[in-house]
């Protein structure tokens, strides 16, 4: 049993040489792509829903 664990760590050891890794550059890159996209996304479904509901309160009164 212990030698098939001792495998499949020398396997996923191998694998992960393998690995093509980012760069420090390249995560920070990234990481701000998706911080300002959220930023965008959660401004724009604010000012859908503000309008909706407001749209709903003039329709119902």
């Amino acid at each position: 049993m212990f030698d098939k664990i001792k495998k499949f760590l020398k396997e996923v050891k191998f694998e992960l040489t393998k690995v093509t890794w980012t760069t420090r550059e390249e995560l920070v890159y990234s990481t701000i792509v998706v911080i300002v996209v959220s930023i965008i996304l959660s401004i724009f479904i604010g000012v859908v829903d503000l309008g909706l509901s407001n749209l709903a309160s003039m329709l119902l009164g």
